[in-house]
């Protein structure tokens, strides 16, 4: 008679074992994808960083060319600034946008493409356009892992009682899809 009571005990031990241990799963994988999330954002900043360089280095041979510098003062200024992951993204195609736009009045100055400090800034660009594209990559595998994780049953069941839910992919805009436009025949 003695040993009744042990069975529902047993129970309950082996079902808060289960549950710490998923919720411990839920906590790494949460912290898995904060930190992809800041390898984004570390490349984004230092993207950030070397705008303003590249910026000075180009009013000095282009200085008409002041719609597309202010367009990537502007791309630059809303990257700063955003705060969400669909707000960074859409920031991080503006951005994407005017600095390809420049690239295109690269090719209209021979004098600036032959510059050292502008090809060692384009340089260090593409550089880190290739780590964002990589921190992207990494930030949406963990994501998918994640959110596979609160889905699927039982760890939905944990992710709901641990406050644990979907996180949101680094996506690019729809237009970001879409080539600059670039019209010679505007200058200011």
């Amino acid at each position: 008679m003695k040993k009744k009571w042990l069975w529902p005990v047993i129970i309950i031990v082996v079902l808060v074992v289960i549950f710490t241990m998923s919720y411990n799963g839920f906590v790494s994988a949460e912290e898995n994808v904060s930190q992809s999330y800041s390898q984004i954002e570390t490349q984004l900043q230092r993207r950030v960083d070397l705008v303003p360089n590249l910026v000075s280095t180009v009013k000095g041979y282009a200085s008409h060319e002041k719609q597309v510098l202010t367009q990537i003062s502007d791309a630059r200024a809303r990257l700063a600034g955003a705060k969400s992951t669909p707000e960074k993204a859409k920031a991080n195609d503006a951005l994407t946008g005017a600095l390809s736009r420049l690239l295109v009045i690269q090719e209209r100055y021979p004098d600036l493409k032959a510059d050292k400090q502008f090809t060692q800034l384009m340089d260090e660009l593409a550089g880190t356009e290739n780590r964002i594209a990589v921190s992207r990559r990494d930030y949406n595998e963990q994501v998918a892992t994640y959110n596979k994780k609160v889905k699927r049953f039982p760890g939905t069941l944990v992710a709901s009682l641990g406050g644990f839910h979907e996180k949101d992919y680094f996506k690019s805009s729809p237009t970001a899809k879409e080539p600059p436009k670039v019209n010679f025949g505007e200058q200011q």
